[in-house]
């Protein structure tokens, strides 16, 4: 565990664009020009709608930054130059910055609905109901990750409309950027026969697994693999890092007593 000091310097800005592309765009100038914001999170048109009240398809960048020693105004400042050379739009008077005033930078405007609908939200509300909603996560490079997001989207978005017909919505965030690329977040919903909602999301699970691996994605990212995504990571995996994996853990649990199982056979 690491502790740092509390910010008290914080710069917020959400920066909109016409499409989901224009937006990736400008994610990855921000984020390969070394800024290093706390929060660089892309909504497509569909989660900037549903969670923070835009609409016509329209992309929702959101750009934080903190500190606890210096003021950031001039990183938020240079992140909405390269936004609006992406064709973003963002009024100046919307760009929130605290100097240490100790003043909230991110709870107004399309930003503060996002976080307001966000926090809160638990999708296993509606098992037994007729109501499926979950999500899946992975990672890919920038240099792939336009033909990967078409991918996912057509080969899950297939799966999800035939098993939930014009209820079916399938969105993308994305939660985590790297100078390398993008960690999307999809999620999904729809209705489905009472009773049959597990069935129905094992079809959707497995057919979203198929699609990153094809497209060359990661079977997950920052929730880990466990079980649900062994067989996944069984197919990715090299030889050498399994065996690696296997000859640290006879070292370190011979017993076999940490998560037995999980990712590789229990130690007889």
């Amino acid at each position: 565990m690491r502790i740092q000091e509390r910010p008290k310097f914080r710069a917020t800005a959400g920066v909109v664009f016409g499409s989901w592309l224009q937006g990736a765009k400008a994610d990855r100038e921000i984020v390969q020009a070394k800024l290093w914001p706390a929060n660089l999170r892309l909504l497509d048109g569909m989660e900037a709608q549903q969670s923070a009240s835009l609409s016509g398809g329209k992309s929702l960048l959101i750009i934080g930054f903190e500190s606890s020693v210096l003021s950031q105004r001039h990183l938020l400042v240079e992140a909405v130059e390269l936004a609006r050379a992406c064709g973003g739009q963002v009024k100046d008077s919307d760009m929130r910055i605290d100097d240490g005033a100790g003043e909230a930078t991110g709870r107004g405007g399309a930003v503060g609905a996002w976080r307001s609908s966000f926090i809160g939200v638990n999708a296993g509300l509606a098992n037994g109901l007729g109501l499926l909603a979950d999500t899946f996560e992975t990672a890919i490079t920038w240099d792939k990750w336009e033909a990967f997001d078409a991918h996912v989207r057509a080969s899950v978005g297939d799966v999800l409309s035939r098993a939930c017909g014009k209820s079916a919505t399938l969105s993308c965030r994305f939660t985590h950027v790297y100078v390398d690329g993008p960690a999307p977040y999809y999620s999904f919903r729809g209705k489905v026969p009472v009773g049959g909602e597990f069935e129905v999301w094992q079809a959707i699970k497995e057919a979203a697994v198929d699609a990153v691996i094809d497209a060359g994605g990661t079977v997950t990212h920052h929730h880990a693999v466990g079980r649900m995504h062994r067989d996944g990571w069984q197919r990715q995996r090299p030889e050498p890092f399994e065996a690696a994996l296997r000859a640290a853990k006879q070292t370190l649990d011979p017993a076999g007593v940490l998560n037995p199982g999980v990712l590789l056979p229990p130690i007889c």
